[in-house]
């Protein structure tokens, strides 16, 4: 007899652990780490609803430019961003964009610059369970590229610098320094903690996604702000989710054209 296929039977119900159910989201999902994010993301929504709070997984829907769009906290680390994206796609999204922090590894890149992510490193477990090591985790092309171009054009002028380049996604947050310089060495642009299974599970279930994290700190540099409060990652926050938005905006407007 077959395992059970946890995947097939939870589609179009409500669901478990975000605790929603089809009709709560739109086709376009924003996702933070953060519970306190998606609140920052509503405050950018017409007619924002709380649809739910469960758990790490705090959702609002709402309107943008006519466009349905939702944002889910996913919590921290690829097991809790599997669930959310797993649990998402079967109740109707299907783009999901990673809104995150992330610490840079360029010795060029600054508190408050804005990474996208062209590729992820699997140094995680999640992902294992899905694909095999050697698999690559890449996002979307089409939608990270007018991620990209939208988030040079938006900040222009600004004192926000955009980089694109190969993101690691590492389980654990206090890493030893050796392993870090190893990432270094090899040229990896920044370390965050979801994108390589978010884009796993995106290719895998026929998805869209991508990743735009705001930078909170350069572990080449050591410029940090784990002990003190920096308004400049704030105002990546905020710069990030007016990215995604109109990224969102011209997006749609390319499918319906």
């Amino acid at each position: 007899m077959p395992a059970l296929d946890k995947w097939e039977i939870t589609k179009g119900v409500r669901q478990y652990h975000i605790a929603l159910e089809p009709g709560d989201v739109g086709e376009y999902v924003l996702l933070p780490g953060d519970p306190a994010r998606s609140d920052r993301v509503a405050k950018y929504l017409k007619n924002a609803e709380l649809k739910a709070s469960h758990r790490e997984h705090r959702t609002f829907t709402g309107d943008y430019e006519g466009i349905k769009v939702s944002v889910c906290s996913t919590g921290m680390g690829c097991p809790s961003t599997a669930i959310a994206v797993e649990e998402l796609a079967n109740i109707g999204a299907n783009t999901f964009i990673r809104i995150g922090s992330s610490a840079a590894l360029r010795p060029d890149i600054n508190i408050g610059d804005i990474v996208i992510s062209n590729g992820a490193m699997k140094n995680e477990g999640t992902s294992r369970f899905y694909v095999p090591e050697c698999f690559p985790a890449v996002p979307d092309i089409g939608l990270t590229y007018l991620l990209t171009q939208v988030a040079k054009e938006l900040t222009a002028d600004t004192h926000h610098q955009i980089y694109s380049g190969i993101s690691a996604s590492d389980d654990a947050f206090y890493s030893e320094p050796e392993w870090i310089q190893k990432l270094i060495k090899l040229g990896v642009q920044n370390v965050e903690m979801e994108a390589s299974a978010l884009f796993t599970i995106a290719h895998l279930r026929g998805l869209r996604a991508a990743c735009i994290c705001g930078v909170s700190g350069n572990l080449n540099t050591g410029e940090v702000i784990y002990t003190t409060k920096n308004t400049k990652l704030a105002a990546a926050w905020e710069m990030e989710i007016r990215i995604v938005l109109e990224t969102i905006y011209r997006f749609e407007q390319a499918r319906s054209a």
